[in-house]
């Protein structure tokens, strides 16, 4: 597929959830004649409706049974198709969590999970439709890739990958309707390997998903004030660019993690567990929801009590800058 600035720009609009399952995925199914869309009942919600229409026999409604549909998903992986199969975020690596671990981490399956409504997309819905645990969750099973992006533009570059690769994804998807862009024109999508985005003598940002956006303008921020910031995106949460982070901390002497998602077991543990084995490594701070279930509202309204926001961001990490004075 062809990534021009009008395609981004009309992608970011849509959204995550509405460039993959209403571009990416009809593109896919194409292609390729051994493709499979399952759903747990959120066709309507996700936009699936022309793939729906288009390939009605590559296409699944399993209702509200998400167990169930990862099963499903595992036995025509089994008898040789590409499956792709989706519902809440929440639910997939909650509910689903020892289906995932048996039939997909373990038997290897060939099943790319596409978490919608990730992170706290979800907002008013409350916490039983919030994800913030399964970045930790899912890269603690074997043989599971786990991608996190930062745009709809990379969220459809993931979906193809994913469609060329046999085995098992899990690709999280955060971004609503007028998804902020990141990128605005095809950037060649490299899974496994960091992004920077801005280059930065002062404290190195590590952020993923729609933090990303945010972590852009807090480094906006604290340009004006005289601190240059290193703005990074780590699409890749498994396998981790050992690489790339290696570098990163030869260069900085603070580094900063921000995702929509608990501090505890998530991409900034991740970091942390490979600079565990550095010499020499700088610190770093965890920016992220802070071992704290909080009040339902408006998505941002759920930022501004993490301290996500982009100025929440540039104020903490203009403060721990200055503690490396």
């Amino acid at each position: 597929m062809k990534y021009t600035p009008a395609k981004i720009k009309m992608w970011a609009k849509l959204g995550q959830r509405g460039a993959v399952f209403g571009v990416a995925l009809p593109d896919i199914a194409e292609r390729k004649d051994r493709v499979k869309l399952l759903t747990a009942d959120l066709a309507l919600l996700s936009g699936m409706e022309r793939y729906a229409k288009k390939y009605p026999n590559k296409f699944l409604n399993v209702g509200i049974a998400e167990q169930n549909m990862v099963g499903i998903a595992a036995g025509l992986a089994m008898d040789g198709c590409c499956v792709f199969a989706s519902t809440y975020a929440s639910f997939l690596a909650v509910r689903s969590l020892e289906q995932v671990r048996q039939n997909l981490a373990h038997m290897g399956c060939n099943v790319k999970l596409i978490g919608s409504s990730a992170g706290t997309a979800a907002a008013k819905s409350g916490i039983s439709h919030w994800a913030t645990e399964d970045l930790a969750f899912m890269r603690a099973l074997p043989n599971l890739t786990v991608l996190s992006p930062a745009d709809s533009l990379e969220a459809v570059q993931m979906t193809e990958w994913a469609a060329d690769v046999d085995g098992p994804v899990y690709l999280r998807l955060s971004g609503g309707l007028n998804c902020p862009p990141v990128y605005e024109e095809d950037w060649g999508f490299t899974p496994g390997k960091l992004v920077r985005l801005k280059e930065g003598s002062g404290p190195a940002v590590i952020a993923t998903g729609l933090m990303v956006v945010e972590a852009m303008k807090a480094a906006a921020i604290l340009e004006e004030k005289g601190i240059s910031c290193a703005v990074y995106n780590m699409h890749t949460i498994k396998p981790i660019d050992r690489e790339g982070l290696g570098e990163i901390f030869v260069r900085h002497s603070l580094i900063v993690t921000v995702e929509e998602h608990m501090v505890t077991g998530g991409m900034g543990s991740a970091v942390a567990e490979y600079k565990a084995e550095q010499a020499n490594a700088p610190r770093q701070v965890f920016l992220g929801f802070q071992d704290a279930f909080l009040e339902a509202g408006t998505q941002r309204y759920v930022w501004e009590q993490a301290g996500l926001t982009e100025v929440q961001l540039a104020e903490r990490i203009e403060a721990e800058w200055e503690r490396e004075a």
